[in-house]
Parts: structure tokens; sequence; C-alpha cells
């Protein structure tokens, strides 16, 4: 790849680490990169040099460098994607599955992707749509994990049918649905008992979350087709709800069709070299080690 030149820094809306985030941008101009940091409240008077809105970076970044945890990268991801700026996350969260810079190796692992050595990365990225009748309601919801239907601060159970375009799939009874990328295939989808879907798979994983029929099970689909989820009509006793990533979310009424396909752009991400995914699974889910050693034994 080309080296980058112009670099984008975006921090944690809330908390952000203030030491972190001087010694990455000191990195960065030592490296010879112009460094534009997202104006972001909680910075304000608080770190030096040039702040832009996110349309800027957009527009003038080679390069985007999220420090936080695997939302603020959800949340950049998002907002940065449809311009095809690359993302590298610098994990100051807990579990970090995107954002694969430990702050500790940052400065080695800098001047290398600076230069232009590294892995890049294209994610599958969803795109959904709420229809009411014969118009949309409201915007274009982009999501890099997951679009979740589910229903809204309640034991109730939801009612829904689910179409793969004009292909009738199924009827449920459930808590929701999840409709997963191959990225949010290690989140809510995991935990809803969803399969693992390697991140270049062009594939989506529906996922009925606690469903009322027992044999009501995960199913992956191709992404190059329409999913279709309409809402039941006994969604008025219950609010049901589709979130975007956990972080947006849309109110749903009797017969509203949540519909999910691939956005026409990926998610574009940059790794340090060798990264490897199934390393990562390793690492974050623990496969192939055994339980710690009691205290006091070898």
């Amino acid at each position: 790849m080309k080296p980058f030149r112009v670099v984008g820094v975006i921090g944690k809306r809330r908390e952000p680490d203030l030491d972190l985030l001087r010694d990455l941008c000191a990195a960065l101009k030592a490296l010879g990169c112009e460094v534009l940091v997202e104006r972001n409240p909680a910075l304000q008077g608080r770190l030096e040099g040039p702040l832009a809105d996110r349309q800027t970076l957009a527009k003038r970044c080679d390069l985007v460098i999220v420090v936080g945890g695997d939302g603020t990268l959800l949340d950049a991801g998002r907002a940065l994607a449809p311009a095809l700026v690359p993302l590298l996350g610098v994990n100051q969260g807990r579990l970090g599955f995107m954002v694969d810079v430990a702050p500790e190796t940052m400065h080695e692992q800098l001047a290398a992707i600076v230069g232009g050595q590294c892995e890049p990365e294209d994610r599958l990225l969803l795109s959904s749509v709420v229809r009411r009748g014969d118009r949309v309601e409201g915007e274009t919801h982009l999501a890099v994990n997951d679009v979740v239907v589910r229903n809204h601060a309640t034991i109730r159970m939801i009612e829904f049918e689910t179409w793969l375009e004009d292909e009738f799939i199924s009827n449920h009874r459930a808590d929701g649905v999840i409709v997963s990328s191959p990225t949010g295939s290690t989140a809510y989808a995991l935990s809803g008992g969803g399969p693992l879907l390697h991140p270049g798979a062009q594939a989506i994983a529906l996922v009925p979350i606690c469903p009322h029929t027992l044999s009501d099970r995960p199913i992956v689909v191709g992404s190059d087709r329409c999913i279709r989820i309409v809402i039941g009509e006994d969604v008025e006793r219950v609010r049901a709800t589709a979130t975007f990533d956990g972080q947006t979310s849309a109110t749903l009424a009797a017969g509203d069709v949540v519909e999910v396909r691939r956005a026409p752009f990926p998610l574009r991400l940059i790794h340090p070299a060798g990264y490897s995914y199934f390393r990562i699974l390793r690492d974050k889910l623990r496969w192939g080690s055994g339980p710690a050693a009691p205290r006091g034994r070898a």
C-alpha cells in the first residue's frame, strides 16, 4: 500500500485517554504525517493541533485511527465507510475484536503501518431501511455488526415473518431476531447461539432470540439478496424496535417491514502486518487454552 500522509484521530466521546491520544498524535507527527483530530467536546482545549468534523476527516484523510473500544470503532465505521476511508483501531476498551493494536505496541507498529506495511481488509457492511406501507420511514441505517429487531423493555415475545426477498422463510414467535454480518458474528449473535462467520464470507446470519419453538434455529444466507422482516399485528402490545449496532434505533409498528441488505460499499479496515483472524479468536474466546491453575499450584 501507499504510505499514509494525512491521518485522522478519533477518540472516545466520553472519557477519552488524553495521554494516549497525545502520545499517538506526537508519534504520527514525528513520522511526518499531518494529523487531524476529530472535534470532540471532551477534547476541546485539552489537545493541541487542528480539530475537524467527520465530514472533513472523510474528505482529507488517507487513514483514520480510532482510539477506544469496538463500540467507538463501530460508530466511526458507520460514518466513514461511505467514503472508503480505512480505519485502524487502537484498543482502549476491554475485549477488542476490531481494535487490534495494543497501546504498548503502538509505537513499533505505527511506523510500519504509516509506511504502508500493513494488511487492508474489506468487511461486509449492512444497510437497512424500515418500510411502512408504501414509503420508507426515516433514513437508511448502516450497521457494521448487526440489525436487531426485538421487543422493547418488556418480557413479551413478538411475532414476525422472515423473507429472503420474495421467498418466504418462516413465521416466528421470539424475543426478536439478530441479522448479523460476519463481523457481528462474534458479538450479540454469538451470545444468541449463532455461528461464527469468517469476515471474508459474503454471508449474513439470521439468529432468533429466545424463540418459542426450539427448532427455530439460526440460518446463514447469501448477502446478495435482501432480507425482509415483517412485524406481526401483536406488536402494538409490546413496542418493537429495530436497533443498528446497538447504538441507533427505530420504533416499529404492526405491519412494518425491516429490509436488510449488503451495503454498496464495504467497511475498510487496516491491520498490522501478520494479522490473523483466527489468532484473535483464540486470544479473545480462549480457544485451545485450559483452565487457569488454582492458586498455590504450578
